[in-house]
């Protein structure tokens, strides 16, 4: 089947009956992506036949937003986040497809993510291995918001209940907030006491700026005349989901609980606008102790709810010595 690069008017249409395409593969995460100054192209397979009077494809079977991040001497990455999306059957088709495209434009190593398994076909994907990113989870925790408060709250760990009355009686109060100066002082402690190096504030800006439904939460403490923010909670919702983003605290949040009571009035927010669901974005599979997300895992887990498993991001390393080189610069940076 032809590969094509669709417009995003096109791209729009296919979308209108595809209420299931993930945050990752919308226009809006396009916008943002473009707003943060990366590449972004529309693949799509389609039919042998068009529609002669619109010039339009008369028949997709499935697309790929794929996000182009570029860098010195013309080289590139190139990323399917949570895609492709459409006909399952299709998407080895299409991967192989852009994978020839990205060979062309000095792609150093294309990445996909896609919530379902790739059925066998007899497009092959070559040197495609696991990733050792892990920007798309491979497990998370997903909460029933159709719940009262009470029933919420009975779900969870008494632990998560435990922290949650603490964070009450310490006299935290949470609010959602525009200031995202405060937010990112929050992260950047976080990232120095967690030893992760926190993204630009553009990126969290732009990430309120750019997508609706998005929102930030900040726990105080109100007995502190200076109301200090002592935690800060970024997310979205899309569709009937509220998704947990990002989180930031500072020492004293941590120690008077606010990052508990933050993701339950988070919870609570996202339900009163007309989320069934709360995805806590991202916990280590089979409780690896060794992953990088372990630590977070503990606390997400005290939360409750169900756990959902999504196959591993893959990895199609093109230019292998580059890739090592370019980690190796990195490190030293670092």
């Amino acid at each position: 089947m032809p590969l094509i690069l669709l417009t995003s008017e096109e791209y729009a249409e296919w979308l209108k009956n595809r209420p299931e395409t993930p945050l990752w593969q919308c226009l809006e995460w396009k916008r943002y992506q473009e707003r943060l100054g990366r590449e972004t192209r529309i693949y799509g397979l389609i039919s042998n036949q068009s529609n002669q009077q619109t010039s339009k494809p008369k028949n997709i079977f499935a697309t790929a937003l794929v996000i182009i991040d570029r860098t010195s001497f013309g080289l590139s990455t190139w990323d399917i986040p949570r895609g492709p999306t459409g006909n399952k059957e299709s998407f080895a088709e299409l991967i192989a497809g852009i994978l020839e495209e990205a060979k062309k434009e000095r792609c150093i190593a294309l990445y996909y993510s896609p919530f379902y398994v790739i059925p066998n076909t007899k497009y092959v994907i070559p040197y495609t291995h696991l990733s050792s990113r892990h920007e798309q989870p491979e497990a998370t925790l997903i909460i029933n918001l159709t719940e009262s408060d009470d029933q919420l709250l009975s779900s969870m760990h008494e632990k998560g209940r435990y922290n949650i009355r603490l964070a009450k009686r310490h006299g935290i109060t949470v609010e959602t907030s525009q200031d995202i100066d405060t937010f990112y002082a929050l992260i950047r402690k976080t990232g120095k006491r967690d030893h992760y190096t926190a993204k630009p504030k553009s990126h969290y800006k732009d990430f309120i700026a750019t997508l609706p439904g998005s929102f930030l939460l900040l726990a105080y403490d109100s007995l502190d005349t200076q109301k200090k923010a002592l935690a800060g909670l970024i997310g979205v919702i899309y569709g009937e989901t509220g998704i947990y983003y990002y989180g930031a605290s500072d020492h004293a949040g941590r120690a008077k609980m606010a990052p508990s009571l933050l993701q339950f009035e988070a919870m609570k927010f996202c339900r009163s606008r007309g989320a069934l669901h709360y995805d806590l974005f991202g916990i280590a599979p089979n409780d690896d102790p060794n992953h990088p997300w372990a630590g977070v895992t503990r606390f997400k887990k005290q939360f409750g709810g169900e756990q959902v498993m999504y196959p591993q991001e893959k990895e199609v390393t093109l230019m292998p010595i580059v890739k090592k080189l370019i980690e190796w610069k990195r490190k030293i940076i670092r």
